[in-house]
């Protein structure tokens, strides 16, 4: 068999452990799936160490996700492994570091470089011809595009990156989606100056780990808005300043707050990380005028009723942040290893479940008694 055909894959097993979803709102189902016969060139085959859950499994589980999905997929994104075979030319990560049998990686949804948003506009997390893990038939070839499965196949257009040796398992599985999503958003926003106060909306993954990021970038305050209030307790462990509990303040009384702490302007900048689209007006109330706001959160199918002329009168400039590509991985884990001292990452999982457990640990997710559950498929 020649490397334009693939290398042949006859050492590995032939199926792969996997939580299925076969249909939308039913429990996912424990299935031998297929392993690919042969690894394509620039393709990886990882045998998956972990796998974290964040919401959008939980709302792609219910068939409640604005976006295509085709069933049956294995659910499952915010995977890290360990590389088990190397296609040819697979030999280097994204960043050019060696990657060898062993090594432990993450590695991202596809962009093809060659679209109007890879090469003109440079962004590839639009790219027209993407390909994302979990969203992907598991009975067609690769099969293994999911993260709750004991091995994954790492698409060749699709970018990876050597975790670093001080970042466990747990931790480079958020770095993964939660993280990279908001290395992406940061990126997007742009700098944020030392005189700046910021708000962030949202007390899950996301938001605590926003509050890390702006907190090192040197705001002048960062104040968290979300429940329950455990999760606004750690958010203050990783850098909020302050924190306001929907469960016990009124819209108004969070817009009084926030602004008798600006001068009665209102914060420089509002970060939306809630999945809630009634969020959004809040958002628009709360930002000063001539502030930054910008949204992650809303890939739900909701919708909202919001003002227009909010953002014309207040002159904010509003801002959409998708997904992340291959840097904002990059920059999780460097982030991470940076600070594993100085920001406690480990407390955001919550609890370690096997495999077979997965429908509990989504269950719990929904019900928000996790914050991150972890799947590890050795447990």
């Amino acid at each position: 068999m020649t490397q334009e055909q693939g290398t042949y894959l006859g050492s590995l097993p032939k199926f792969s452990r996997a939580a299925v979803v076969s249909q939308f709102g039913q429990p996912l189902e424990i299935k031998q799936v297929p392993m690919p016969e042969t690894l394509e060139p620039g393709a990886l085959i990882v045998k998956t160490t972990a796998c974290s859950i964040c919401g959008t499994d939980v709302h792609l589980s219910r068939g409640n996700l604005a976006l295509k999905v085709d069933l049956p997929v294995i659910l499952g994104h915010e995977m890290v492994g360990r590389v088990v075979a190397i296609g040819a030319g697979a030999e280097r990560d994204s960043v050019g570091q060696p990657v060898r049998i062993g090594d432990r990686i993450l590695w991202t949804h596809t962009s093809c470089g060659s679209c109007y948003f890879c090469t003109v506009t440079q962004q590839p997390t639009l790219c027209e011809n993407r390909r994302m893990y979990m969203y992907e038939n598991c009975e067609k070839p690769p099969y293994l595009l999911g993260g709750f499965s004991e091995y994954g196949y790492v698409l060749p257009d699709s970018g990876r990156v050597r975790v670093p040796d001080n970042v466990d398992d747990a931790v480079a599985s958020l770095c993964s989606c939660a993280f990279r999503s908001v290395m992406n958003a940061f990126d997007n926003l742009g700098a944020i100056e030392p005189s700046e106060h910021v708000v962030i909306q949202g007390a899950g993954p996301l938001g605590i780990l926003a509050a890390a990021v702006a907190s090192v970038q040197g705001a002048r305050s960062v104040t968290v808005i979300g429940a329950p209030a455990k999760r606004l307790d750690l958010a203050k462990e990783f850098g909020a300043t302050h924190v306001l509990d929907i469960d016990s303040t009124t819209h108004e009384e969070r817009l009084a707050v926030v602004r008798q702490m600006t001068d009665g302007r209102g914060p420089d900048v509002v970060l939306e990380f809630t999945g809630f689209p009634g969020a959004f007006n809040e958002g628009l109330d709360l930002v000063r005028r001539g502030g930054r706001y910008l949204t992650v959160g809303q890939l739900s199918a909701g919708t909202t009723t919001f003002s227009p002329s909010t953002i014309v009168k207040k002159n904010i400039r509003v801002i959409g942040s998708f997904s992340g590509d291959v840097k904002s991985y990059w920059k999780a884990l460097q982030f991470a290893s940076a600070h594993m001292d100085r920001i406690p990452f480990r407390k955001m999982i919550t609890g370690q479940y096997a495999l077979a457990d997965v429908n509990l640990a989504l269950e719990r997710m929904h019900r928000l008694e996790e914050i991150k559950p972890l799947i590890l498929m050795d447990l």
